[in-house]
């Protein structure tokens, strides 16, 4: 494995020039770097994103079926600790409108019920968040600060929720990545998850394909700047470990870095042959897990 990047080496590293400067611009649907652009017109858009690539990768079938199935409303307001931190560390400004930390309100009487009622009408187009809650984000986003990598990566330059599409030299096909956080002067994409408990981040990167994801923003950024960055993803633990919520900041393997990419060219080739032919009838086969393989092969010994 790599050995840890030192971020307090590339302070002095040879500086950089991207030019990031005179990016932002509304979109046109033409490739570009876009830093004016909301995330709902960001996920509304054209273009193939990781997302949907996952999609592809678990079957064709479930991209068409992502866009036209209904939406459980009341579910989409259910709180998210991922999506609140997410939006506490890069989106501040942003908090505010999004979220409503909820006082206390006794409900065994019929004003704290009329109370609840009342501010959750008053709140209703917020996510609202428990006053306990809002007390663990406001921790763990602390703890982000008192992590010294991770604090240097928000005293960097940077911009954040900025979006870049390309047109795939293979197949021709719009794509598009929106990195959390990108470090201007040393050619760094940041990507800030929420896991739970640190143990299981190995695992959390196989299972939501975090190596594809990889693969898929350093070719778009590498496709419009010239450059190929680095990528460290910023880990915050939403398991407290004796009254801590750890931080962690890491790179891939190579041998990760590789199958990542060989998986992102995978999806991508299938979404390709899938909207050339408009074939998305699929069905996806299902194999035996390895414990019931194992558990078999117990038996016959």
């Amino acid at each position: 494995m790599n050995a840890p990047a030192n971020p307090f080496d590339l302070i002095n590293a040879p500086a950089t020039e991207p030019v990031f400067s005179a990016q932002a611009k509304r979109f046109d649907g033409a490739p570009g770097f876009y830093t004016h652009l909301s995330n709902a017109e960001y996920h509304s858009g054209p273009g193939i994103s990781k997302s949907g690539l996952d999609l592809v990768a678990h079957c064709p079938s479930s991209l068409p079926w992502s866009r036209e199935a209904p939406v459980d409303q009341d579910k989409l307001k259910a709180l998210d600790f991922g999506t609140a931190l997410h939006t506490l560390l890069l989106e501040p400004h942003e908090f505010d409108h999004q979220f409503a930390i909820a006082p206390e309100f006794n409900l065994r009487t019929n004003d704290g019920k009329a109370a609840k009622a009342e501010f959750e009408a008053e709140h209703g187009h917020k996510i609202i968040m428990s006053a306990d809650d809002h007390q663990k984000l406001m921790i763990m986003a602390d703890s982000v600060q008192a992590h010294p990598t991770a604090r240097w990566i928000f005293e960097q330059q940077g911009v954040n929720e900025a979006s870049i599409y390309w047109n795939d030299e293979g197949t021709g096909e719009l794509c598009r990545v929106r990195p959390d956080r990108i470090l201007t002067d040393h050619h760094i994409i940041v990507d800030v998850k929420k896991v739970d408990g640190m143990n299981r981040f190995e695992k959390h990167i196989e299972e939501y394909r975090y190596h594809v994801q990889h693969a898929m923003y350093c070719e778009g950024y590498k496709q419009h700047f010239g450059v190929e960055p680095d990528f460290i993803f910023l880990a915050v633990s939403s398991s407290v470990s004796a009254g801590r919520y750890a931080v962690d900041v890491v790179d891939l393997d190579p041998d990760w870095v590789r199958r990542g990419h060989e998986l992102y060219r995978e999806a991508l080739e299938t979404y390709h042959q899938c909207r050339v032919a408009d074939d998305w009838v699929h069905i996806r086969r299902l194999e035996r897990p390895g414990w019931a393989v194992r558990q078999d092969e117990r038996r016959m010994s």
